[in-house]
């Protein structure tokens, strides 16, 4: 196989010879049914004998690997993808920096390496029971049908995870594969590793907000780990990252589009401000600063996925060459970072202040900026919406220290705006910076499904075009009766 056509024989598609790695093959094979289980029983609820249209990978090949069809999600071809490798690839940075890229676990890095793997496979069943229940509140079919796009990618991405686990780590790999379908999202018992996974999700635009602001998270930890001196992690990163996409476009066109329904139904009946929080809703929309709120709380959930700002785990991981920067290569500097340094947002004298620390412990922080200015580049698009539809709002992104439980802001209180602030302070704010009860409820009480063919519920514009340049009243999803 040229590593760019996928192998349909065996019952897992795959590009990585399956058929030749009996051992591989025989684990993942008994791994399958426990996955169907899991797939069945928090999977989209409601809709799995309904047939959906989806694209499947049919090759990795970026111009051409996606084949649309009708098919039943449990029916789905998820498989094991790996980007072509790279012949005579090195390791990037660290302090192996220069030698041969490795194609077998260094044994000195296994426990760290098998870590990140677990992590980033974690994430991805649970953002699927996250967002189980969605299915039935869908404001269109073409919705609908990104939502499973959606589940189904990130049950693709489990299996990437588990193949590395199940090929490279031996027992150890199998336990942890078998772990990843044990937790639930948000169990008091077994929950899922990270803290935003285990939150709940429970309208379309918290989905809009997650895709946009979470799975951007996603983006930056796949694009470091795809920098990774161990090839096959860079090689299964690289290729998930051409499916991350979508998940964006489907968080970034949803609330666009949120906003723009929102901008046309004040515009029609008249309505200047924005703050008129009364007769925006009378409209049957969502008010601007609602859809603030619920950014203020997606964006700040997404801040604590990236750790501490210093943190030796990440120094560690670098220095080992196992997990790079955003976009490493394109770095101009001698990439193992042994003398320089970073600039880290601290709280000193109870002011936010830029501290100077070792370039190697701030990396976090700096991966963490990156994804920041790329939010802001996302939100700026959606202000030119709000912009060209003459109503007079701006969103912004809060301050970086707003809303924290993880790292350097964990136990105080800030405003949006970057104030260090009292817990009385705070408990008057809260509900003006953060989705209140009220605000949910509100939502909720939108949330009406449509599922005839062209017909979108009242809150949010048709988008610009369909998926595979299908008509408007194409039928995305055949619900089964």
């Amino acid at each position: 196989m040229d590593g760019l056509n996928v192998d349909y024989t065996t019952k897992i598609p795959n590009n990585v010879n399956l058929g030749s790695d009996r051992q591989v093959l025989k684990a993942l094979e008994g791994w399958h049914p426990g996955y169907l289980d899991w797939w069945n029983d928090m999977g989209p609820e409601g809709f799995q004998e309904s047939l959906v249209y989806l694209r499947t990978a049919v090759s990795v090949d970026p111009k051409g690997w996606a084949k649309f069809d009708y098919v039943k999600m449990p029916e789905y071809r998820w498989g094991i993808l790996l980007a072509p490798q790279e012949e005579g690839r090195n390791v990037n940075f660290g302090e192996h920096l220069g030698e041969p890229a490795w194609q077998e676990v260094p044994g000195e890095y296994r426990a760290m390496l098998r870590r990140l793997v677990v992590i980033q496979g974690d994430t991805e069943p649970a953002s699927v029971e996250q967002q189980r229940h969605l299915g039935k509140t869908a404001p269109s079919l073409y919705d609908m049908r990104n939502l499973f796009q959606v589940n189904v990618e990130e049950g693709r991405h489990l299996w990437a995870m588990v193949y590395l686990l199940q090929k490279y780590f031996g027992r150890d790999g199998r336990e942890e594969a078998d772990d990843l379908l044990r937790r639930r999202s948000g169990d008091a018992d077994a929950p899922r590793m990270l803290g935003a996974f285990n939150e709940a999700t429970p309208d379309w635009l918290s989905f809009f907000m997650f895709t946009f602001f979470t799975d951007r998270d996603g983006k930056m930890q796949l694009e470091s780990l795809a920098q990774s001196g161990f090839d096959p992690l860079s090689r299964t990163c690289r290729f998930m990252l051409t499916e991350e996409a979508h998940h964006m476009f489907v968080g970034e066109t949803g609330v666009g589009r949120t906003l723009q329904r929102t901008c046309e139904a004040m515009t029609a009946a008249g309505v200047e401000d924005p703050y008129d929080k009364d007769r925006v809703r009378s409209l049957g929309v969502i008010d601007l600063p609602t859809i603030q709120k619920k950014m203020n709380l997606h964006f700040t959930l997404s801040l604590d996925l990236f750790g501490s700002e210093v943190s030796t785990n990440a120094a560690n991981f670098y220095n080992s060459g196992l997990k790079g920067r955003f976009q490493e290569t394109k770095i101009d500097d001698d990439h193992r970072l042994t003398s320089a340094t970073y600039p880290v947002s601290k709280l000193i004298d109870g002011e936010v202040k830029l501290v100077d620390e070792p370039a190697l412990t701030a990396l976090n922080m700096r991966l963490r900026d990156d994804y920041v200015a790329d939010c802001a580049k996302g939100v700026e698009r959606w202000n030119k919406i709000i912009e060209k539809s003459g109503v007079k709002f701006r969103l912004e992104l809060p301050h970086v220290a707003f809303h924290r439980h993880i790292g350097e802001f964990r136990d105080v209180k800030v405003s949006p705006e970057g104030e260090a602030i009292g817990e009385a302070e705070w408990e008057k704010g809260k509900d003006q910076w953060l989705p209140s009860k009220e605000d949910g409820d509100f939502i909720e009480a939108l949330m009406k499904p449509e599922t005839e063919p062209a017909k979108f519920a009242g809150w949010i514009a048709p988008p610009k075009v369909g998926i595979d340049n299908k008509p408007g009243d194409f039928e995305y999803v055949k619900i089964a009766a």
